[in-house]
């Protein structure tokens, strides 16, 4: 007989957790995402792509966060990092907060978003900061 992964063979625990555990939020982000983005105001910025790293957290709704292992049911993390990635390629910003709006605007119009934040943030601009950015959020 060979073993099975435990949560092939585990049993549904339906009713034994207490309603005061229950879910309350589900989140899903994308931490620190690492891309050349032309951007910024200053001639020295100008056609000189900088390192940006963008943060997105959504909060779905229950019916939006998969309860089952299926890829179907899932949030689909690729969709942030490809649609993300086509909104910097080829084109220059002058602000984060522009960029910072744009991707907001496209996630916050998703089905099953409760709540946004998006963030971006230089990391290489000055020696002693780990960063210089910008943040919205529904909240």
């Amino acid at each position: 007989m060979t073993a099975t992964p435990f949560t092939q063979n585990a049993p549904m625990l339906d009713g034994l957790v207490p309603e005061t555990l229950r879910p309350v939020t589900h989140r899903i982000f994308l931490n620190d995402f690492d891309l050349p983005v032309d951007i910024g105001f200053h001639d020295f910025e100008i056609g000189a792509p900088q390192r940006l790293l963008i943060s997105v957290e959504v909060w779905v709704d229950d019916h939006a966060f998969a309860s089952e292992d299926s890829a179907d049911v899932a949030w689909n993390y690729d969709f942030l990092r490809t649609e993300i990635r086509r909104m910097t390629e080829g084109r220059r910003f002058n602000l984060q907060e522009t960029l910072v709006r744009e991707i907001y605007g496209l996630i916050a119009a998703r089905a099953g978003v409760k709540a946004l934040r998006i963030s971006a943030r230089k990391p290489d601009v000055y020696p002693d900061c780990a960063g210089v950015g910008v943040e919205i959020a529904s909240f």
